[in-house]
């Protein structure tokens, strides 16, 4: 069996502007044909001067120099993309040959001269993130269109969450969670806040006032109730008399408590609350009690159920004022953003706090990732197919080296009449 790993395939080099590489191609094809023109008129010249004496001869001189530079520089620029004439002399094609170098080089130029700390700080500092953003946010159009845009996307998030994915998360990370972790200590401590600082007065005082107001209005169903409860062999006019006068004890009561924040039961209540928050967090037998129940609560398949439920409810609702334009949400939203926008334009200390942020979420992106980056690009060029690699390239930075064959055919020309000249000076 064969367990060498096969080499990755070359990519294919795909552009993302068919339009922009057909401009760049027939500017190329003008620059070559301009280059090539040129080398046939020094060519068609020097054949038409030669054996010429006089100012022919520096013409002639200077066109047989412009062909040579013409041609030497032609052989240069080929020479990076391909083999002239598709003779394999040594030190060309040197970019199918050597791709892999020069993306190795291409890497570590990038990672010298542009992932470095104070380059990367000073680029954020003149780029003043936040105070553009700020700007961009004064627009109401603008400050609309991102609360629109972030409620379409949580709007799509929400929807791709099932109910399936709400119970497994339930099952496999919460109840295994709370499992292992001691709820009565917890309970404890959270009791002993919520008792000390009165926290609880609040929800008393609105069982006291509901439970109330219930048994002022719902008398005969107080009444039936307790009758039920009594004995079969008691007569229906006495039971009749006492459930009335517990009733009208049981409310007088009640309005004693509402009415009387020093009421004994309020105390005791608060009595029971401090020792039960005590025993939670020291007594074993307590917490014996409360993991137990926990226990029986978690292993309740009712669960589930009521996380999935009460997840849809939320959602249902949260997705309701998300999707209407003129929702709650969307409006609050808008308004927290708008006055977000403000503070930018008006606070300099939160500016320079904001970009001072970005600069160090920046920098700590690149001295973590940054080899990782950079690497995209070695990467990359390995893949790239030798031959499809030079033909991008040269029609990105082609054009603008037929410059170097037509300024080789020119000074060429020129550096042959000098010669010339000084041939003929000297001759004389």
């Amino acid at each position: 069996m064969n367990d060498t790993v096969p080499s990755p395939r070359p990519l294919p080099i795909v552009t993302a502007a068919p339009e922009a590489d057909a401009a760049r191609r027939r500017g190329l094809r003008r620059m070559r044909t301009l280059a090539v023109s040129l080398l046939v008129f020094a060519a068609v010249v020097y054949v038409a001067t030669l054996g010429q004496d006089g100012f022919w001869g520096f013409v002639n001189a200077g066109a047989e120099a412009s062909m040579v530079g013409a041609i030497a520089d032609w052989f240069a620029v080929t020479a990076l993309f391909k083999h002239p004439l598709g003779l394999p002399v040594p030190h060309t094609a040197l970019i199918p040959r050597r791709k892999d170098e020069l993306g190795k080089s291409l890497e570590e130029f990038v990672g010298e001269n542009f992932l470095q700390e104070d380059i990367i700080r000073d680029r954020v500092a003149n780029a003043a993130v936040s105070a553009r953003v700020g700007a961009w946010l004064a627009e109401p159009a603008h400050a609309r269109r991102v609360v629109d845009e972030a409620a379409e996307v949580i709007a799509i998030g929400l929807a791709k969450v099932r109910d399936e994915h709400v119970a497994d998360l339930v099952t496999e990370a919460l109840v295994p969670r709370f499992r292992d972790e001691p709820i009565a200590p917890l309970a404890g401590t959270l009791l002993a806040e919520v008792v000390h600082d009165g926290t609880h007065h609040g929800l008393v005082d609105l069982g006291i006032e509901e439970l109330h107001r219930w048994l002022v209005r719902n008398p005969e169903t107080f009444t039936e109730v307790l009758s039920q409860r009594a004995p079969w062999w008691t007569p229906v006019r006495l039971n009749e008399a006492v459930t009335s006068r517990v009733h009208v004890e049981v409310v007088r009561w009640l309005e004693d408590i509402r009415d009387d924040p020093e009421h004994q039961a309020r105390v005791a209540l608060d009595s029971m609350l401090t020792q039960l928050a005590q025993d939670l967090q020291s007594d074993p037998a307590t917490q014996q009690r409360a993991e137990s129940l926990k226990e029986r609560l978690l292993d309740h398949p009712q669960v589930s159920a009521t996380a999935v439920s009460l997840w849809n409810s939320l959602r249902r609702a949260f997705l309701g004022s998300l999707r209407d334009p003129q929702g709650e949400v969307r409006a609050r939203a808008l308004r927290e953003l708008e006055a977000f926008a403000l503070r930018l334009r008006e606070d300099a200390g939160l500016r320079e706090r904001l970009d001072r942020g970005a600069a160090d979420l920046a920098v700590f992106t690149v001295e973590r990732y940054g080899a990782e980056i950079t690497a995209v690009i070695t990467h990359t060029v390995e893949r790239w197919d030798g031959k499809e690699a030079a033909r991008r390239i040269e029609l990105h930075v082609g054009r603008d080296l037929q410059f170097i064959r037509i300024n080789g055919t020119l000074v060429g020309g020129l550096v042959g009449v000098l010669i010339h000249t000084a041939s003929v000076l000297l001759g004389h």
